[in-house]
C-alpha cells in the first residue's frame, strides 16, 4: 500500500527529537525556541505528534505506532523493501540507500508525513506512513477537506499476511487517528487499484470505496472511512 505520487517527495516530516541545524536558537513571532523543539512543534501543529499517541489493546496484541529512527530502523526496513510481494507495489527495492533516501524526504520535511514502525507486543511488524492528505499531492486527485489523514502501510513480514492482520491493524490506526487527532474528520488511503488483498482489508476495516483517481505512478482506489460513522462500524 505505497505512497501515492511519492507523498515524500513533497509531504514531509519532522520527528520528535531531531534537531538538524546548528544555530542554538531561532526567532518565530517574537519567542526565541531552543531548535530541538521546532520539529516537536512542526509535529504537534500538522499531525498532533503521533510519537505520543501510545498503544491501543487489539485482538492480536497491543500495537502502537513509534516514529522511525532510521540510525536504529533502515537495515530491517531495507530488509522489508527487498520482499518481491512488498516491492511490487513499493517500488523500493534496491540498496539500502534506496529507503534511506525515501525516509530521508519526510524526515527532512515540515512534518506532513511521519514514517511510523508498526509495533505489535514490543516487535516491529510493519511500516506506515502518517501523512496529512489535505497538504498533499493526492489532494488535487479528490474533494479533500481540512485535515484529511492519509495512511500509507505494508507488512513486513510475509508470516503476518493473508490471515486478516492488515484488518485489525488498519482498524487499530485509525482509530489512533481520531482519538489523537481531533481536526481530522476522515482518514484516507489510496492502494493501488490491482492490490487486491490490500483493497479488500480497507473495506472489512470500515473503509468505503469511494472511487477511483488516476496518480502518477498508479491507478487507485480512493478509500475512505468517516469520523461519524466509527461507532456504526
Amino acid at each position: 500500500m505505497p505512497p501515492a505520487e511519492t507523498t515524500t517527495s513533497t509531504a514531509t516530516s519532522t520527528t520528535i527529537g531531531l534537531a538538524r541545524h546548528e544555530a542554538d536558537h531561532h526567532e518565530t513571532t517574537g519567542h526565541r525556541y531552543a531548535v530541538g523543539l521546532l520539529p516537536l512543534l512542526a509535529e504537534a501543529d500538522l499531525l498532533d505528534s503521533p510519537a505520543s499517541w501510545g498503544a491501543l489493546p487489539t485482538p492480536v496484541g497491543a500495537f502502537r505506532l513509534e516514529p522511525v529512527r532510521p540510525g536504529r530502523d533502515l537495515p530491517l526496513l531495507t530488509r522489508w523493501m527487498n520482499d518481491p510481494d512488498v516491492a511490487a507495489y513499493w517500488e523500493l527495492a534496491g540498496a539500502s540507500a534506496v529507503t534511506a533516501a525515501h525516509l530521508r524526504a519526510q524526515l527532512d520535511g515540515d512534518g506532513r508525513s511521519i514514517p511510523c514502525l508498526g509495533v505489535l507486543d514490543g516487535a516491529p511488524m510493519s511500516y506506515w506512513e502518517i501523512y496529512r492528505a489535505d497538504l498533499d499531492p493526492v489532494s488535487r486527485h479528490y474533494p479533500a477537506r481540512p485535515h484529511d489523514t492519509g495512511i500509507h502501510l505494508l507488512i513486513g513480514d510475509g508470516t503476518n499476511r493473508g490471515r486478516g492482520l492488515g484488518t485489525t491493524l488498519l482498524r487499530a490506526v485509525t482509530e489512533l487517528v481520531f482519538d489523537n487527532r481531533p481536526r481530522c474528520t476522515r482518514v484516507i488511503a489510496e492502494p493501488d487499484i490491482r492490490n487486491t488483498p490490500s483493497v479488500s482489508a480497507f473495506l472489512a476495516a470500515g473503509f468505503r470505496y469511494a472511487t477511483e483517481i488516476e496518480l502518477p505512478q498508479k491507478r487507485a482506489a480512493l478509500m475512505i472511512r468517516d469520523r461519524s460513522l466509527r461507532n456504526l462500524l
